[in-house]
């Protein structure tokens, strides 16, 4: 089994962010082992390097720790750290952006709070 990566980010950044989601989503869990190198390299088909890479950012961010001779483990509140990193990601990705032009359209807060409201309904509907 493979795993199909995009081509706009490098690789090793890719499974850095899946690893990511994968604590943000519950998915690995404060103190659980995540996978190890081998078993990434496995199940992704690329080389040890490129793993080790993503990993590697990750332990440098505090979100992931090593125990010598056992594995990686997710830190204690890497849950908390990746979501306020993305919070302010979603902030200057998203929201600077629709503010800007919603500026530019003349739209008050009130008809973009009305804006969003309708949207988010239609949306949770599809969920």
């Amino acid at each position: 089994m493979s795993y199909q990566f995009n081509d706009k980010d490098p690789i090793y950044i890719q499974i850095k962010k899946r690893l990511e989601d994968q604590i943000v989503n519950q998915e690995l869990t404060e103190d659980e082992q995540i996978p190890s190198t081998t078993e990434m390299v496995n199940f992704y088909q690329v080389n040890h390097i490129t793993v080790s890479k993503g990993v590697n950012l990750l332990v440098d961010e505090g979100i992931i720790y090593k125990k010598r001779g056992i594995g990686m483990f997710v830190a204690e509140g890497a849950r908390e750290k990746l979501l306020e990193k993305r919070r302010g990601e979603f902030i200057d990705k998203y929201i600077i952006p629709m503010l800007k032009e919603a500026n530019k359209l003349n739209i008050d807060r009130e008809e973009l709070k009305q804006m969003i409201e309708e949207v988010k309904e239609d949306v949770i509907d599809d969920l």
